[in-house]
């Protein structure tokens, strides 16, 4: 095993991506597709082996320090996996070429979830593979976060890194200094190897990620989704990837409501890293309630149902000038208060798939933008993914846990204008946050705001409109592929970025070159931009 495990990362991902075809084979065999069987079933083979040929070739090579090449390995993974993975989609699609069949795959791996073909145009059994490639990226980004970020403290984890370590208190409240046994160098030396790094992450947290899929995919078929679907949409959200085999809200055609609100559920495991084993390092309190990306995560759902919901009930009652005139769900006061409770569900729903960066829509969303009266509701739920989900979890953006860094550095700020004297409290943990932690946390936005920038130059050069390459980059550097579907600038998407029949098909309108400036946008939202940038600091590189 441990011979296996020195093997280089992304030979060993290869590996697993290559029997991981064998899914799709088999579902393809069930419904009695043999020309789509036999294209998996070739492809895996023909992957598997070339893999363990590479393997046996490497096997005999001295050990390497791998640490300096974490990161480009991380990048390596995004840029080639996707190429091994795109074999079998651009050998069943042959008009569709392996570039874009590589472009479909990459974005499946990222958990960004934009697609360039209609949901009706590819096979169940290519559905699969492509919500599988969404759930097994989600699987990777969840155990190198932990395995290959934590160490570098990038990822998040800058922002919580403790700069001194706490002295321990001994009896009578003096501190002293503990000795720590120190391990033998071959454990030393085993223990900062990322492959056996990412063995040990992957057997905690592969376990609970396959079960609640399980778990999801079974009470998804209870509300009235067949399997294929049921399966995809539970994959699609604990990977955050937003992959479904049928175009929609996410409660269509059959789950509705209560299929949402079971996926709402599940959402909440983005949210935060201590719904799943290895975030120790980024628990900033004891008890559940007072975490805080759950509770900045649950102040900006409210805030924005509120805006959302509010001003058209109290023109139902009233209060206030009504902002539209459309058919109530019933007449009178009655039909309005229904209406108004499923624009509320519909808006705190979405609300909260896109802050997670999943990208679904709820099936009362449409009447939940008529009941607002705005123009663009949709752009709050652009700057929702933007602000994204928990650090270290499946869910893109900027992370909570950052925004709420840099929330507490304002507090106190204003606090200190108010009473100079005062004192701030909280802990060594919330200090950290609001000082160090909030310096880093307002690099990285800046950072994050110039690769926005940057990207819509890039898109910008081909003849686009300035909204939709605003809207294209936002969802690549987040990581939210259906963003470009949920905002309203459809006219102005088809008008300038092309569309293949539907509104959501402007994917597949844009050039080679928009789309290979999207796919790197995709690749920096996911390992991060100060991530990226770690690669070219000095000290990763000096022996």
């Amino acid at each position: 095993m441990q011979r296996l495990a020195r093997l280089p990362i992304i030979l060993q991902l290869a590996f697993l991506g290559a029997i991981a075809m064998l899914v799709p084979a088999i579902h393809a065999a069930v419904t009695l597709n043999w020309p789509l069987a036999r294209i998996f079933v070739q492809s895996a083979v023909g992957g598997a082996v070339v893999t363990v040929l590479i393997g046996l070739a490497l096997l005999g090579r001295p050990a390497a320090d791998r640490v300096r090449g974490v990161l480009p390995t991380m990048l390596g993974v995004f840029a080639v996996l996707p190429v091994l993975l795109a074999i079998p989609m651009a050998a069943a699609l042959p008009d569709t070429g392996l570039f874009n069949a590589w472009w479909e795959m990459l974005s499946c791996l990222t958990t960004t979830g934009a697609t360039l073909y209609a949901p009706d145009l590819l096979d169940p059994s290519l559905h699969l593979w492509r919500a599988l490639v969404g759930w097994l990226g989600g699987l990777f980004v969840l155990v190198a976060a932990v395995a290959l970020l934590a160490p570098l403290h990038v990822g998040g984890f800058e922002i919580v890194v403790d700069t001194e370590p706490a002295p321990a208190v001994g009896p009578g409240g003096r501190t002293r200094t503990e000795r720590q046994a120190r391990p033998d160098s071959r454990i030393r030396r085993i223990s900062a190897d990322p492959a056996f790094r990412m063995w040990r992450s992957g057997a905690a947290v592969a376990p609970p990620y396959a079960g609640l899929t399980l778990a999801l995919w079974l009470g998804l078929m209870l509300t009235g989704d067949s399997g294929l679907v049921a399966l995809c949409r539970a994959m699609g959200t604990l990977s955050t990837s937003g992959i479904s085999p049928v175009g929609g809200p996410v409660g269509a055609p059959s789950g509705g409501v209560p299929a949402e609100a079971l996926i709402a559920l599940f959402l909440l495991t983005a949210l935060s890293r201590r719904m799943w084993p290895g975030g120790n390092e980024l628990r900033t309190t004891r008890r559940l309630r007072r975490d805080p990306e759950l509770r900045m995560a649950a102040a900006l759902v409210a805030m924005v149902t509120l805006v959302l919901v509010i001003r058209p009930m109290l023109g139902v009652l009233g209060a206030a000038d009504p902002v539209s005139t459309p058919e109530p769900a019933a007449s009178g006061l009655v039909g309005g208060l229904a209406r108004s409770l499923a624009a509320a569900w519909g808006t705190a729903f979405s609300a909260l798939s896109f802050l997670t960066t999943t990208g679904w829509t709820s099936v009362h969303w449409e009447g939940a933008r008529a009941w607002s009266g705005l123009s663009a509701p949709g752009l709050m739920l652009a700057g929702l993914a933007i602000m994204g989900g928990g650090v270290a979890t499946t869910a893109g953006g900027v992370k909570l846990l950052r925004v709420y860094a840099l929330a507490r550095h304002s507090q106190r700020e204003l606090e200190r204008i108010v009473h100079p004297a005062s004192v701030g409290g909280g802990g060594t943990r919330e200090r950290q946050l609001r000082e160090g932690g909030a310096y880093l946390a307002f690099i990285f936005f800046m950072l994050f705001a110039m690769s926005i920038a940057l990207v819509v130059v890039m898109v910008s050069i081909r003849p686009i409109a300035i909204e939709t390459a605003t809207m294209l980059s936002v969802a690549a550097l987040t990581n939210t592929g259906p963003l470009a579907e949920a905002i309203p600038l459809i006219p102005a998407y088809q008008g300038s970025a092309g569309s293949a029949g539907a509104p959501w098909a402007g994917w597949a309108g844009l050039s080679v070159f928009t789309k290979s400036v999207l796919a790197g946008a995709m690749v920096a939202g996911r390992i991060e931009t100060l991530a990226i940038l770690a690669m070219f600091a000095p000290g990763l590189w000096r022996r």
